[in-house]
């Protein structure tokens, strides 16, 4: 690592960020079906925190950008997470989950942008090695997955909210330690613009458009993989660990992306994350009953998240200015959390009417229509921004 790189404190930081996400994406639909929710319900509940991401990175990343107190929204962000998702134990019914699941994501959602930005700059000009500290927020999603569901195996899911909220109390305690950086200041390029005028080229909308099918694909997968690997007959140990499986292959990528995007452009990693997206939510929608299968579409969670992720961050970093890089960021988390809010209230609806077949099937769908857009909508890209 670089000399004066503070790299086990930004790796801390994405360790408890992302073993938050290993306790909420396998078991958080689980949790509400053992309350007792229908599908329709456990979908409209795993949806809000997503719709949340429409507003509050976008809120957030201006806020970063115009005052530079970026670490400081970091830390408020975290602490509020907390205080506000400590409400569900005052109350179990819908509304007020729904309630909990908005308040609680609107603050968890300004952490992320705000802290990929303090990491770049601390990077500065060796952006590619972003990989070798984010690879451990999957490990942290590893121990969370591993973690809890051997616990879950042993005790009640009543347990699950207070697993929460002790990851949420070391993201706190993380942030503390993590010293501040600002983005690097770059030249302009002649006729760059403000943030929307970058925005509104042609490859960078396409590139988010994209980034919006890609999260909707993932709908089926995050609100519903562990109950449809259940009534399947497998354990929750043993979804635990498919889980984790997806995350290791992540971490794998990772290690690996600094040589792939020296090898290979921007634009073709997309491209061939969005494709392999496509046949896994096949594989899961039509073959999970085949552990091998299941397997194989674990395996390929290093190209629909590991690679797909760190060759966005790359992409967005090229395709703004220093002073639009927190917007940027937070663009890129809020049509996340819009394609995945819609890809969760889709699977809500299609699940018991459609089937798991069909409901991975739009997921596949959804993510050949991506590949599509990728394959003629950044054909415009410039040979250096590829890179």
């Amino acid at each position: 690592m670089a000399a004066g790189l503070p790299y086990w404190r930004l790796s801390g930081f994405y360790f408890f960020y992302f073993a938050l996400l290993g306790a909420t994406a396998p078991f958080l639909g689980l949790y509400f079906d053992y309350l007792g929710f229908s599908p329709e319900h456990i979908g409209a509940l795993v949806a809000i925190p997503m719709l949340m991401r429409c507003v509050a990175p976008n809120l957030w990343g201006w806020l970063g950008d115009a005052s530079g107190q970026r670490l400081a929204i970091v830390r408020l962000g975290a602490v509020c997470t907390l205080v506000s998702f400590s409400l569900i134990f005052f109350d179990k019914r819908f509304a007020w989950l729904a309630l909990v699941m908005a308040l609680h994501a609107f603050f968890w959602h300004a952490v992320l942008p705000q802290f990929e930005v303090i990491t770049l700059a601390h990077l500065r000009d060796q952006a590619a090695r972003y990989s070798q500290i984010r690879l451990w927020g999957s490990i942290g999603f590893i121990v969370a997955v591993v973690g809890l569901g051997g616990l879950f195996e042993r005790l009640s899911l009543s347990a699950y909210p207070v697993a929460m909220c002790l990851i949420m109390a070391m993201i706190v305690v993380s942030s503390l330690w993590v010293p501040n950086a600002a983005p690097e200041v770059r030249p302009e390029r002649p006729g760059q613009g403000g943030f929307m005028s970058q925005l509104r080229q042609g490859p960078v909308l396409a590139f988010f458009g994209c980034v919006a099918l890609m999260q909707l694909s993932h709908g089926p997968y995050y609100t519903f993989l562990s109950i449809h690997l259940e009534q399947l007959g497998y354990g929750r140990g043993v979804i635990g660990l498919l889980w984790a499986l997806g995350v290791v292959a992540e971490i794998l990528v990772f290690l690996a992306m600094a040589r792939i995007l020296s090898r290979f452009s921007v634009r073709q990693v997309l491209l061939a994350s969005f494709l392999l997206a496509a046949v896994r939510w096949m594989l899961l929608g039509q073959l999970a009953e085949h552990l091998s299968m299941l397997l194989l579409a674990q395996a390929m969670h290093a190209a629909t998240f590991g690679a797909f992720h760190a060759a966005s961050i790359h992409f967005i970093q090229r395709s703004f200015g220093h002073r639009q890089q927190g917007q940027g960021q937070a663009l890129y988390a809020a049509l996340a959390g819009v394609g995945g809010a819609l890809g969760a209230l889709y699977a809500g609806f299609a699940w018991d009417g459609l089937g798991p077949g069909w409901t991975f099937g739009i997921a596949s769908l959804a993510a050949l229509t991506a590949a599509g857009i990728m394959a003629s909508g950044l054909s415009a890209m410039r040979p250096e921004e590829e890179k």
